[in-house]
């Protein structure tokens, strides 16, 4: 048996495990609330009919009234079909996990959740994977080998960049998307060294992408990213820009600044994208992710209603 067989029939074990997993899931408790929360964008128009009394005047169509004389309506049907941008950041930082997941594997994961909850609703799904580029675009179908497609791709694709830049994605959405679509954007917000002045150039991004989209953060975070354990001396790399800096963890003094600046930068994104309008929703590693969306669906319900 070749190594490449190998592989192949273990990508297909690992996407079969998300399957079974994540079907479960969306069967046993998102369902009905994906549906009541993602509702179709508008109304398609249908045909006109004769007017009757009890008619909303404001449905009148006046040049079918006039061309015939009589009084007609139009009818609209809801729109109900959507469409669901995944964008999934897989920069070397995704690859980190302190945990039994890496911040990629829970991406993976909950992209999967969300693709087979739009899959059930007969909602289009479609994949952006990018790191500081656009490295695969897969446009949006409808059907379960084409979930189980992009469930494999967010896993397995080996990305030729490294680094972060979030605005590439999004400006790519927006080009390639050109109706109203639910894009939820699936990052660790691990941004460049100049981190606050990468923040301020990405939220006029956001706020567009936000008006033409209906536009969700979810920021996916392992626990070890803000607290370093008491080990002594240790070498830290920057896996996107490869970077080291030595840090001894024995001192507290050293192991408050590191929290103090990983919480900072956290804060500092989640009030960047609050003040561009956009729901977010925060993941952690260490943590089960079903009860932060299933609060997330209902809060958007409850909002909507």
């Amino acid at each position: 048996m070749t190594m490449d067989t190998l592989l192949t029939r273990e990508i297909l074990k690992k996407v079969r495990q998300i399957e079974v997993r994540t079907n479960r899931l969306v069967n046993d408790s998102l369902a009905g609330s994906y549906q009541s929360v993602f509702k179709g964008r508008g109304m398609n128009f249908d045909e006109v009919r004769e007017y009757v009394p009890g008619d909303d005047i404001r449905t009148i169509d006046w040049n079918v009234t006039a061309r015939t004389g009589i009084p007609h309506i139009k009818k609209f049907t809801e729109e109900r079909e959507l469409t669901i941008m995944l964008m999934i950041d897989i920069s070397g930082s995704g690859d980190f996990g302190s945990v039994t997941s890496s911040k990629r594997e829970m991406m993976a994961e909950v992209g999967s959740v969300l693709a087979f909850s739009a899959v059930r609703n007969n909602d289009k799904v479609g994949l952006v994977l990018f790191t500081d580029t656009v490295e695969l675009y897969i446009p949006p179908k409808k059907g379960r080998g084409h979930i189980l497609r992009i469930i494999r791709e967010i896993l397995f694709f080996e990305p030729q960049g490294r680094k972060t830049d979030l605005k590439v994605a999004l400006d790519f959405t927006n080009r390639v998307i050109k109706r109203k679509c639910v894009a939820f954007l699936i990052s660790d917000f691990c941004l460049p060294d100049t981190f606050d002045e990468t923040l301020k150039e990405l939220q006029p991004k956001l706020q567009i992408s936000n008006r033409r989209h209906d536009l969700i953060a979810l920021i996916v975070s392992d626990p070890r990213e803000f607290e370093l354990p008491d080990i002594g001396w240790i070498t830290l790399e920057d896996a996107e820009s490869g970077d080291q800096v030595d840090l001894n963890t024995a001192d507290a003094t050293v192991r408050d600044r590191y929290r103090e600046m990983a919480k900072t930068r956290h804060k500092t994104v989640q009030k960047t994208l609050r003040s561009a309008g956009i729901d977010l929703l925060d993941l952690f590693t260490d943590t089960a992710y079903l009860p932060t969306l299933l609060s997330f669906f209902s809060a958007r319900k409850g909002r909507a209603s």
